[in-house]
């Protein structure tokens, strides 16, 4: 199928909209973790985005979209993306929003790891090579952090990893998945999953009573006591939602409208929202071998995802 010009650009232009506000919406997160847990946001932020979502899968065909034949791979992948959102959220908050994005851009080599035992693909040695140098481009990055670093640093360099790990299984999973279920209908089992923890995290822990005075900046983050949001937030909190439903249109309609090898490279101008928002609002900036780090994991990702020849979404849904 030959796409035209004016149809590429626009694709183009709904992948670097999609970026934009992914980056918002890590600095929203960011900028309200310290005052609400992680779960209390999630649950704002999800009962707003799976309004709209129900919205687009009513004009796509409706809830029979929703039956599917396999439940328990379903359950798997909105699992993975919740374990993968809790650890990227609870990274940002003692670490740049940049430096944890760059080392997150490690997750289409793990797609490409995942796809050999899961979707059976052959995996050749250039691709493999290619694998291997972007992994070593993320030891670049936290490997000094963890060696400087003290306490609570030195784990919550790898929470980026866990996350690239946990949404690449997502996207794998998503592949197998895509062949019997909408775009829609896979939206809303993850927003349920995130609305299901979210009360659950509430039910258990959600008084507080597993943090204390010793716990790190990330699990309190994690697991303090919920409260009822001061009238300026709830803004923030509704702008959340919108973002998610935001990211996931237009990231789809990029893919729809723009060729993968075209649109995928414009992903990474994500690091370059980072950069802004980290510096503008929190005023962070990476050490100097993150760009080093960022910039071997970018040109490994580009190299594989070229010869693969398909889309490997960095979003976070």
């Amino acid at each position: 199928m030959t796409i035209a010009p004016d149809t590429t650009r626009l694709g183009i232009l709904f992948v670097l909209a999609a970026m934009l506000f992914i980056s918002v919406n890590d600095m929203l997160i960011k900028a309200l973790s310290g005052d609400y847990p992680l779960h209390e946001l999630v649950f704002a932020r999800t009962l707003i985005g799976i309004g709209i979502t129900f919205i687009i899968l009513h004009y796509e065909g409706g809830l029979k979209l929703l039956r599917t034949s396999q439940p328990w791979l379903h359950v798997l992948r909105a699992m993975m993306v919740v374990m993968a959102n809790s650890a990227f959220y609870a990274a940002i908050v003692v670490m740049p929003i940049a430096t944890a994005n760059a080392i997150y851009f490690v997750a289409p080599l793990f797609v490409t790891l995942l796809s050999i035992p899961i979707l059976g693909e052959q995996v050749g040695p250039r691709r493999m090579a290619a694998v291997l140098v972007g992994f070593g481009g993320v030891l670049l990055m936290i490997v000094p952090q963890m060696a400087s670093g003290s306490g609570e640093l030195g784990w919550v360099v790898l929470l980026p990893v866990l996350a690239a790990a946990g949404y690449a299984s997502m996207a794998v999973l998503t592949r197998k998945l895509g062949q019997s279920s909408r775009a829609s209908a896979l939206s809303i089992y993850i927003q349920a999953a995130f609305l299901i923890v979210s009360i659950l995290v509430y039910l258990i822990a959600g008084d507080g009573r597993f943090v204390d005075q010793d716990s790190g900046d990330s699990m309190v983050f994690l697991l303090r006591a919920w409260v009822w949001p001061e009238t300026a937030d709830l803004l923030p909190m509704a702008g959340l939602g919108v973002l998610s439903a935001a990211v996931g249109y237009t990231a789809s309609q990029a893919y729809r409208l723009a060729r993968a090898s075209v649109v995928a490279p414009f992903e990474y101008v994500l690091l370059i929202f980072a950069l802004f928002w980290g510096w503008t609002v929190f005023g962070e900036w990476p050490e100097p071998m993150v760009f080093v780090g960022a910039a071997v994991i970018i040109a490994a990702g580009v190299y594989v995802f070229l010869r693969e020849n398909r889309p490997v979404p960095v979003r976070r849904g």
